[in-house]
């Protein structure tokens, strides 16, 4: 079968790092990976099924492999070679359309008795993801024995597997892991209770996800977000925004909402209740400090690389920085009737066959500046060529 395929070549990481730096996306061509002919993954088990995808997404964190960005802290908790994708919609062997849900926890791992994460229902804290019969992955996509989504076959155990309603759209139904994302951060936020005003910086796909998913599982009074972009404005406004504002605006947008004085160094005196961070950069976080209120939460979403921080603000002001990774199953029931209920699947902005890897990838990754969200790759074609055969 066709497949894109991450190899363990670190020259290779090393050039994409380079590449990636001069322009976003750039790494797919002199990188690790490649399109390549490989056999189908084996079935781990008895239990385990196929799953054929039809479209699979290019995340952020996809992007930050290809690119050479990626921090070593992965390195233990991922296999290689791997096929990536996780962000996937796909049809098993007895015809069910279905989404994957891709982290490989202590039950899909065969880790007996479980971590204590896992025997508490919260598996996106799994601790034990270089351990039992699986290579190491924190998800599929990063793990060599599942495969992953781009391509034409991969593996999951039926714990992994969200059947799709029939009048969900293929575009609608890979845009339901983000979306579970989203939801899990929102769940976060409503367990606090109800809130004033709530920032959300970015409105790439995530940060849009995460302000649909806000207003329907949180009470927020004001919601704020940042958007560089015409369309990333108007659609946040659409899925729930009070303010939107280019982010060197976000400051002054909060001040004229709180009464906050600024600082020579740009801190502010008062500020909103809750960052999220849909970013995950350096600049995205020293942000979210200086128009966090007193004794206020960064909530981080976006996944951050190595970044360089001043702390001093949280410490004086007593605030704090909490991460928020990945979902449970619960997230993805919630996700699938979001999806549905906001027509999230109008944020697939482009798809593309395997063999235009790299275009895909550089539009994935400068999908704000080209007016897009969403990337999906299209395995449609040879899921086609495969079921005349």
């Amino acid at each position: 079968m066709k497949a894109l395929r991450f190899e363990r070549k670190a020259a290779k990481f090393a050039a994409a790092g380079i590449a990636g730096r001069l322009a976003p996306g750039k790494g797919a061509g002199v990188g690790p990976l490649r399109l390549a002919d490989v056999d189908e993954p084996d079935l781990p088990g008895d239990e385990w099924v196929r799953l054929r995808p039809r479209l699979a997404g290019i995340c952020g964190s996809d992007l930050s492999t290809i690119d050479g960005r990626s921090s070593r802290y992965f390195e233990p908790i991922v296999s290689f070679p791997f096929v990536p994708g996780h962000e996937v919609v796909g049809d098993l062997d007895d015809g069910t359309r279905a989404v994957l849900i891709p982290v490989l926890s202590c039950a899909i791992r065969g880790v007996d008795p479980p971590c204590p994460a896992c025997a508490a229902g919260r598996t996106n804290h799994c601790g034990r993801l270089a351990f039992g019969h699986l290579e190491p992955g924190l998800q599929s996509g990063f793990c060599s024995d599942t495969g992953g989504g781009w391509s034409s076959s991969m593996v999951a155990h039926p714990s992994q597997i969200l059947p799709v309603p029939e009048d969900l759209s293929d575009e609608a139904a890979v845009m339901v892991e983000p979306t579970a994302c989203a939801v899990h951060a929102a769940r976060k936020v409503a367990a606090s209770g109800p809130l004033g005003t709530v920032a959300v910086i970015g409105t790439g796909t995530l940060g849009l996800l995460t302000i649909a998913a806000l207003r329907a599982e949180a009470t927020i009074g004001t919601l704020l977000a940042t958007g560089k972009y015409p369309h990333q404005k108007s659609l946040a406004t659409a899925l729930g925004a009070d303010r939107v504002a280019a982010p060197r605006e976000l400051a002054r947008l909060v001040r004229s909402i709180t009464g906050a004085f600024v600082l020579d160094d740009g801190q502010l005196t008062d500020g909103v209740d809750l960052v999220i961070d849909c970013v995950g950069s350096s600049e995205s976080l020293a942000q979210a400090l200086r128009v966090l209120a007193p004794g206020g939460e960064v909530l981080v979403v976006g996944m951050p690389g190595h970044t360089t921080l001043d702390l001093t603000s949280l410490w004086h002001r007593e605030t704090s920085i909490r991460g928020c990774y990945a979902y449970t199953r619960d997230d993805f029931d919630a996700a699938l009737a979001l999806v549905a209920a906001a027509d999230l699947g109008r944020l697939v902005s482009a798809t593309y066959p395997l063999a235009r890897y790299e275009d895909a990838i550089e539009h994935a990754a400068q999908a704000g500046p080209r007016g897009a969200v969403k990337v999906a790759f299209d395995l449609r074609t040879d899921l086609r060529k495969q079921e005349r055969r």
